[in-house]
């Protein structure tokens, strides 16, 4: 007897009689991208197994980047911190490093992401408190004290002003000593996801975009194990967007920086091993592991059949994941810590490079040492502990995640095709097609918890009458003032008439087409502030101002 004609049996025999007498707990269920989960998922007679899955390490890299995965070393621990002043951010990388932590993962103030030092007008009030504040070389240098560049990987999340951070960096590694060819890391520099989900952007699209285009063809050749783009899902995701919407979005994001660069005059096998991914890590366990699967997939085939790879490391897609901020509640925030949980462990069986894990407090305020320590050893238990990192893709094979997989990636195709439609990526956020996308995917998700339909724990279930009586960490109105001071000393002590002479300069580069990235590194050796270069830029190009959508 053939395997359908045994399911239909089981489900009119077994199953629907029971399910009449006892009903399920929904009538359907659906994945947060809409796909529908039967009762019982069987094997997909499409299944190509060397086409679609393939072997860890090999075309089109479903199973994994690497041929061991976390056989031969564990993924990096990299948690994200940073606060107030550049001394005190140091204390908290050096206590993570003695913690267990493998890599180095840079939060930033507001006014460093969007281009102004501390003491501009714009900065007032801000300063320091969503992310370490960074206005200078000096700043940068402080930042990294007592930590060897050449030996530990530092991830900056930062978009509109990437490569003058990047370059405020390497000014730092060049001051220890540090070959450039030895710095390892990644900086954001992802502004099309600015544009359409997070908002921190400075500049209009084509100079960011040569911007980006700029640091791929400096690091190509100077900073070579550099991760010079990570192009970002995971805020397109804490915008209200479907797993599928995630991996869609992002790969239309990267098409636009990879053909941005092919346009600049690189081959695409000169630059694309340095592209790297940023993904977020939902509640939906077996959707997100095969969300991560798909699209990995789905970049492999792209970069081979749209942009013509040679090289199979440039169809590898290796990806940092975050846990979802969004999904952490205020109310019983010790519960956060069974989400991260979840949703780390699905992160690492779908092949993750690299992890950070969300505090359990960071709903209420900044992260404590002590609930970054447990944050970190959610990582390490799951790594040494649960026997899951033992085995290549532990999970292949499974009817329902490979049907996942599946689907995901046609789904999110299809969108891809639209954006490609409608002109791409830029053109589909300029009309409105991502935002908007995002924002009915946000709405249906919030109408499912008010009614009820989704249960968070703790939130519309399950409640108590609580007082939260965890530490708390808040950053001091001093901090603020005590950068002002430091950047009049700064300004006083270095050469000026350099500084004038190297803004004059910066801003005939700007107006010209030529390479920026070695000017702005000597700017950040003459101790030119992240706010003087950007005001620079500034002038050149003008601000971004988003469309507005009726």
């Amino acid at each position: 007897m053939s395997l359908d004609k045994e399911n239909k049996r089981w489900e009119n025999e077994v199953y629907r009689p029971l399910v009449k007498r006892f009903p399920e707990r929904k009538d359907v269920f659906t994945t947060s991208s809409g796909i529908e989960l039967p009762p019982v998922m069987l094997p997909s007679e499409k299944l190509d197994y060397l086409a679609d899955l393939g072997f860890p390490g090999e075309y089109p890299f479903t199973r994994g980047v690497q041929p061991t995965m976390y056989r031969g070393r564990f993924w990096t621990m990299r948690q994200y911190a940073g606060y107030a002043t550049a001394e005190e951010s140091n204390a908290r990388y050096r206590y993570l490093l003695e913690q267990g932590q493998t890599g180095l993962s840079v939060a930033f103030d507001l006014p460093t992401q969007i281009g102004y030092d501390a003491d501009d007008p714009m900065a007032l009030g801000e300063v320091g408190k969503v992310g370490v504040s960074i206005s200078s070389v000096r700043d940068m240098e402080t930042l990294f004290r007592d930590i060897p560049l050449d030996k530990v990987s530092t991830s900056m999340t930062i978009n509109a002003p990437a490569a003058i951070l990047l370059a405020f960096y390497i000014a730092v590694a060049k001051k220890q000593g540090v070959p450039l060819n030895k710095l390892r890391g990644t900086i954001q520099n992802d502004i099309i996801k600015e544009y359409v989900a997070r908002g921190t952007y400075i500049f209009p699209p084509e100079p960011s975009m040569r911007l980006i285009t700029d640091v791929f063809k400096f690091c190509k050749d100077q900073v070579p194990s550099w991760n010079t783009i990570s192009v970002s899902g995971y805020h397109i995701r804490e915008a209200g967007s479907t797993a599928a919407q995630e991996v869609a979005f992002t790969l239309a994001n990267a098409i636009a920086y990879i053909q941005a660069a092919i346009d600049a005059g690189l081959e695409v096998d000169d630059f694309a091993n340095q592209i790297s991914f940023f993904f977020n890590a939902h509640n939906h366990f077996l959707e997100e592991i095969a969300k991560f699967r798909a699209a990995r997939r789905l970049y492999a085939r792209i970069m081979k059949s749209r942009f013509g790879a040679q090289d199979e490391k440039s169809c590898r897609m290796r990806f940092h994941t975050q846990t979802a901020g969004s999904t952490l509640t205020a109310q019983q925030p010790e519960n956060n810590v069974v989400r991260v949980t979840l949703q780390a462990l699905a992160a690492v069986l779908g092949g993750t490079q690299s992890l950070h894990t969300n505090s359990m407090d960071e709903a209420l305020w900044l992260p404590t040492e002590k609930s970054v320590q447990v944050a970190l050893r959610t990582q390490q238990i799951i790594a040494h502990e649960s026997g899951v990192a033992d085995s290549v893709d532990p999970l292949a094979g499974s009817y329902v995640i490979e049907a996942l997989t599946d689907q995901i990636e046609a789904i999110a195709s299809e969108y891809i095709d639209k954006i490609d439609a409608l002109g791409g990526a830029l053109q589909a956020i300029n009309s409105g097609f991502m935002q908007n996308e995002i924002l009915e995917a946000a709405y249906q998700a919030q109408r499912a918890i008010e009614r009820g339909d989704q249960i968070v724990v703790g939130l519309n279930e399950f409640q108590v009458e609580e007082s939260i009586e965890l530490e708390s960490l808040s950053v001091d109105p001093q901090v603020e003032e005590n950068q002002h001071q430091q950047l009049a000393e700064l300004r006083a002590a270095r050469d000026n008439d350099q500084v004038a002479t190297l803004l004059g300069e910066l801003e005939e580069a700007a107006r010209s087409e030529g390479p920026l990235m070695p000017l702005f590194i000597r700017c950040a050796e003459a101790e030119v502030t992240l706010g003087e270069i950007c005001g620079v830029l500034r002038d050149v190009w003008g601000q971004y101002r988003p469309p507005t959508f009726i």
